[in-house]
């Protein structure tokens, strides 16, 4: 009999490596980084298009999955949508991308409709080209709130990408999407009806997978403090059963959050970010999530910055000894207000 279940034992296949996800904030490949890769600014003769993820690339890679916020459509039609800022990229930048080894992007934000309905449909197209998966964005509502489902080591994920402002949202409502016209996953400024699709979208994910992760684009810019909405929202979504929770928007970093087990991640801030030269606070992170079937295991922080202009604009770089240890402390002091912050930030690598 002992014999008989050793070798039972010794049948059985092993378990499932653990999936290691790496998550960054905003990439906009165009405007400033274009003209930089480009060579048609002061800086002198073309670059490759992967410059943005030359100095870490290596740890990108390596991650079984790489998750970005992509806020700019690919694209090369000139039809505006009437806004504050239009940004978009040459569709051959999605190389930069694959260099970097991003296999999933949110295009739940405040640019991915720059440029209308075309500039959504050559994005999709142009990331359907590459085998990036896409989530936030559709034709209709239904389909921006639709899942984007990824299978690894055999751990099934489901992604959902919102945008919201509150009632600080300057942007067209054609940035939108409804039930019959393209656009991003979101509302305008109704917190109530964004709840309800989030706590129903979560819920049905999980019919389908072993890990749902909701990205929002959320909060005010230039502020390290969430929105009181950004709380209610995310931990509406762990509620629901979503395994953690990531953000963007605000280009800075702000706190990270343990709730209920599960992580949240309030805004990652800048990564590759063409839209500004020379952004007043470059501090910045990758950070690495650990999950199987059962959901989340743990987390691993990596302070960086967004760039080292003049010398590399548009190029993020981890950082080192004294300074990952301040970007740990600056997180730290970011996430402070809440009842269990990050533990990973306590981290003394």
């Amino acid at each position: 009999m002992i014999s008989a279940l050793l070798a039972v034992a010794l049948a059985a296949p092993p378990a499932p490596a653990p999936v290691k996800v790496l998550f960054a904030g905003d990439v906009t490949l165009g405007f400033h980084y274009e003209e930089y890769v480009s060579g048609t600014t002061d800086a002198g003769a073309p670059r490759s298009s992967a410059w943005g993820f030359e100095k870490v690339g290596a740890r990108t890679r390596s991650a079984d999955l790489f998750v970005v916020n992509l806020e700019c459509p690919f694209t090369e039609s000139n039809e505006r949508l009437p806004k504050n800022f239009n940004f978009r990229a040459s569709p051959k930048l999605a190389d930069a991308l694959v260099a970097g080894g991003v296999d999933v992007v949110s295009l739940a934000n405040n640019h991915q409709m720059d440029f209308g309905a075309t500039g959504l449909a050559d994005t999709i197209a142009t990331l359907d080209a590459q085998k990036i998966v896409h989530f936030g964005a559709g034709l209709d509502l239904a389909r921006a709130r639709a899942p984007a489902l990824v299978e690894k080591n055999g751990v099934r994920f489901a992604f959902l990408g919102y945008f919201f402002l509150g009632d600080r949202n300057i942007e067209p409502k054609e940035v939108i999407a409804t039930d019959h016209t393209p656009g991003v996953a979101g509302h305008h400024d109704d917190l109530k009806t964004v709840r309800a699709w989030v706590e129903a979208d979560v819920k049905a994910a999980r019919a389908k997978a072993d890990v749902v992760i909701p990205f929002f684009h959320w909060g005010r810019e230039g502020h390290g403090e969430p929105e009181p909405y950004q709380v209610e929202l995310a931990h509406a979504a762990i509620d629901a059963g979503a395994a953690a929770v990531i953000g963007s928007h605000p280009h800075v970093l702000q706190g990270m959050e343990q709730y209920q087990g599960r992580p949240i991640l309030y805004s990652l801030g800048n990564f590759v970010f063409g839209g500004n030269w020379n952004p007043t606070d470059k501090r910045t992170a990758l950070v690495e999530l650990t999950f199987d079937k059962k959901g989340y295991q743990s987390a691993l922080v990596l302070p960086a910055f967004s760039d080292d202009y003049p010398k590399s604009p548009v190029q993020p770089y981890l950082a080192e000894g004294d300074e990952a240890a301040a970007g740990l402390a600056h997180l730290r002091e970011l996430s402070q207000g809440f009842k269990q912050p990050l533990p990973a930030l306590d981290d003394k690598r």
